[in-house]
């Protein structure tokens, strides 16, 4: 396998997959931070002229797209955009042939799905890297984003506490083993039977017991708060938990981010969300169009740290 400079460390990504968090080192996040923020300025590379990403959607987005497709051009590459309606997917040809088929085509495939174990398939059947764009348990590429932005607003990672207040989802589940991974201490309030997976679990606390960090879990958000350094929201009702989402607002409705909630963090506090945002469910316009509020810094940080994923894991140099 070929080893590729990123920044000023050396790591081997070359020709990987990008499944979960777990697939990187601490070196590997370290040295994809640093070339993120370089491609933040200076977003003009053309070296990938001839490469072709196909991105595979079974669920819609906007900043999945936009930034993946945005990137591969920015590099001097293409980006194949995929529905279900585009593939034989969506009638019935196997996951394998799909990824050996698009194997003789393009030179990576990142895709977002829901099942997680279909990701896996493709990957394993694939013959050129797979990128996890987003799956029912994990949410990579945005983990990576996060801290990036993190380390942008408060300067370091080791030692910043992070509190996420929600559902114990894809995104709470890349959060917390990034930042396990990274050092930061992390703190995650949700309501019973709304928790994170034990495996993603298991995962942070094995990084955490590396990196120095903590793992705390309960189901109060002010606990959670207690002392953050940042905040952490998501919608409510996912994609494809819509006939959930009566209950869900019942349950989360403690959960909201506002002005009471934050007088628990610290002072300049930092306000994090995925996007898209439900303003007065999950958080409340105050919060997130607040002067604490990070949320579009981070999703540009989507861009470049895809950009730099993408160049560490297709460019020899």
């Amino acid at each position: 396998m070929h080893t590729v400079n990123i920044g000023d460390t050396q790591a081997s990504l070359y020709g990987k997959d990008l499944l979960t968090l777990k697939d990187l080192s601490e070196a590997d996040i370290s040295a994809l931070l640093t070339e993120a923020a370089d491609l933040k300025q200076n977003k003009i590379q053309p070296i990938f002229q001839g490469k072709t990403l196909a991105m595979i959607f079974e669920k819609s987005s906007t900043r999945t797209r936009v930034s993946f497709e945005a990137g591969m051009a920015q590099l001097g590459g293409n980006a194949l955009f995929l529905s279900q309606k585009d593939l034989q997917l969506g009638r019935g040809e196997t996951v394998a042939d799909t990824a050996k088929v698009l194997s003789g085509y393009v030179d990576a495939i990142m895709i977002r799905t829901f099942e997680h174990e279909k990701v896996e398939e493709l990957a394993e059947h694939a013959d050129i890297p797979v990128i996890n764009g987003l799956t029912d348990k994990y949410h990579p590429c945005q983990a990576l984003a996060d801290l990036l932005t993190i380390k942008e607003v408060k300067g370091k990672l080791k030692g910043v506490k992070v509190a996420y207040i929600g559902d114990g989802n894809n995104v709470a589940h890349s959060l917390m083993v990034g930042c396990a991974k990274m050092g930061c201490d992390v703190s995650i309030a949700s309501p019973k039977g709304y928790e994170v997976l034990d495996e993603a679990v298991n995962a942070a606390k094995e990084y955490a017991g590396v990196s120095g960090s903590s793992i705390t879990l309960t189901a109060d958000p002010g606990e959670a708060v207690k002392g953050a350094d940042v905040i952490y929201s998501d919608v409510f009702t996912s994609m494809g938990q819509e006939a959930e989402t009566n209950e869900r607002l019942t349950v989360f409705t403690p959960y909201q981010v506002n002005a009471s909630l934050v007088k628990h963090a610290k002072p300049d506090y930092t306000f994090l969300h995925c996007l898209p945002a439900h303003r007065e469910e999950e958080v409340t316009a105050e919060i997130i169009d607040g002067p604490n509020s990070a949320v579009f810094q981070q999703a540009e940080n989507r861009l470049h740290v895809q950009k730099a994923l993408l160049k560490a894991i297709l460019y020899k140099g």
